[in-house]
């Protein structure tokens, strides 16, 4: 099998995508039902994380851990990367030395020049404009609950974000309706929207991007690197906060997603997260399972492996 990398929804067909996501089903009933398969036995993720995170680190280590291999963890601490190393010559070095890599960091241009010159795989586990590992997970979610994906619609409601950006890329691969509703000027990239205006629709309120949709979903207002901003953010987005009324207006079976950490009483109400139709819990935990299924296809192969 050629190297393959994951940066963006769109470095898979509709097909693999979709072979990922029913893999990441089976490989979470294996677990459940406590099935030992090692398909990674003496295989080794580096991790590489500019910025911080709790669900990536947990859900990638204990993957590789359940999986039968290892992960490394290197913070800008840990490696040249923070002190100047050109990036391309870090890729060079640790591709040689591991198995797959994971990337979470700033500017996409960083994970694009890594993975230009890794050996191995490089997995996109966020950048500033996208998140395609969080919408594996959030879809996942979505068909266990309530089923097939295409002819759905879907509601973004906050800010333009990397979230958003993969949702307009997920909408395109999987030909569900994206309503999109955002405070003027924290919009997502104006291209991105025309080039995918078959799928995706920017709204001018949240309430008509909820209405009738089958999954609202939202991040918060400011994100990681954005702190300076935070107090004009919480005025301009007051309007876009995620509550019960709101999912009143969507589809009847409607659920709830955030890729977490939240922040309660400011893009969700302080209750939306135990309402009924939230799912986030799950969500949460498919990162595990989705990304299992990822590792397994860029390492071992589509079909992974059969047991002796």
């Amino acid at each position: 099998m050629s190297k393959r990398h994951f940066l963006t929804l769109l470095d898979f067909s509709r097909t693999e995508l979709q072979q990922v996501l029913d893999r990441a089903i089976e490989l979470k009933k294996m677990r459940q039902d406590g099935v030992i398969y090692e398909p990674m036995k003496n295989k080794v993720l580096g991790m590489i994380f500019e910025k911080s995170s709790t669900r990536t680190r947990v859900s990638f280590e204990a993957g590789m851990a359940q999986f039968g291999g290892s992960a490394i963890f290197l913070s800008p601490r840990d490696t040249q990367l923070g002190r100047g190393e050109p990036i391309e010559d870090s890729a060079r070095v640790i591709s040689r030395m591991v198995d797959i890599v994971m990337i979470r960091t700033f500017s996409h241009d960083i994970i694009e020049r890594f993975a230009e010159y890794s050996k191995v795989p490089v997995i996109n586990a966020l950048t500033d404009d996208h998140h395609p590992c969080q919408l594996l997970a959030d879809l996942q979610t979505f068909i266990e609950h309530r089923g097939a994906l295409q002819g759905k619609s879907f509601a973004w409601i906050g800010d333009g974000n990397n979230m958003c950006n993969s949702y307009i890329h997920a909408a395109h691969q999987f030909d569900f309706q994206l309503k999109i509703a955002c405070p003027y000027g924290f919009e997502p990239d104006p291209e991105l929207l025309e080039k995918y205006a078959r799928n995706v629709e920017l709204v001018k309120t949240a309430d008509d991007a909820a209405k009738g949709s089958h999954l609202i979903a939202t991040d918060v207002w400011t994100s990681m690197g954005q702190e300076s901003e935070q107090s004009v953010r919480k005025r301009r987005f007051s309007m876009y906060q995620i509550n019960p009324r709101l999912m009143d207006i969507a589809a009847p079976d409607a659920v709830f997603m955030h890729c977490l950490p939240a922040h309660r009483g400011e893009e969700i109400s302080e209750d939306m997260l135990d309402d009924p139709r939230s799912v986030v819990w799950d969500e949460a935990e498919n990162r595990l399972h989705a990304q299992k299924a990822l590792l397994e296809f860029l390492v071992v192969g589509p079909n992974g492996v059969k047991p002796a």
